[in-house]
């Protein structure tokens, strides 16, 4: 039953459904990360400015850019598909990952917006070449086109909750990612202790 209302949803609101659900699912990537995390107390600010990204971009961008492939590259053959992929990750991919590091940092009030994209945009890049590939060839083979953003809000919710880590804990690779997953309270702690030293190092070179 909610399948089929949320499937005749898509189909009668294919905007505001595949925005709104991809925009849900995102925010609620950062609410596991912060679970997981194990905080005393849930950074709401954060999964706001998360979700205000994630709607405002994210799911906007996705739901016209895949509108865009298809109209381009049409049907569902290897070398269609193939094109769809190679565009999503070599465009798309990167534009999206570089507006949440710096969107983010800037609903924040960061002084610095691109800290965070410096340091973290490429491993973060290349982690996604393991993930993003697989799932996309999913959705362009498998989903009619209008429920296309609304898959990719679904495979989102996994990514989120490993970007709000790289973004305030981790380094953008997925063998942090790991480490922390296994054993949370220890990886936060070594990489509080990394970033502590790269703060000195950077404060004896400007000295």
């Amino acid at each position: 039953m909610r399948k089929t209302v949320l499937k005749e949803a898509a189909k009668r609101f294919p905007w505001l459904a595949n925005v709104t659900l991809y925009g849900c699912l995102f925010a609620g990537g950062d609410l596991a990360h912060q679970l997981i995390a194990q905080k005393e107390h849930i950074d709401w600010k954060h999964t706001r400015n998360v979700a205000i990204v994630a709607i405002s971009f994210q799911g906007n961008f996705n739901y016209f850019w895949l509108r865009a492939l298809e109209r381009r590259f049409p049907g569902k053959s290897a070398g269609m598909v193939f094109r769809k992929l190679l565009l999503d990750q070599s465009f798309a991919s990167p534009l999206a990952t570089s507006v949440f590091y710096t969107g983010v940092s800037f609903l924040e009030g960061k002084e610095d917006v691109f800290e965070d994209w410096r340091e973290k945009f490429f491993n973060t890049w290349k982690t996604g070449l393991m993930y993003w590939p697989f799932m996309q060839f999913l959705n362009f083979v498998l989903m009619p086109l209008y429920m296309r953003t609304a898959f990719m809000g679904c495979c989102a919710f996994l990514w989120a909750t490993f970007l709000c880590f790289s973004r305030q804990n981790g380094d953008g690779t997925a063998a942090v990612a790991l480490a922390f997953i296994i054993d949370p309270r220890k990886t936060l702690e070594e990489m509080r202790e990394a970033r502590l030293a790269r703060k000195r190092q950077k404060t004896n070179r400007e000295n």
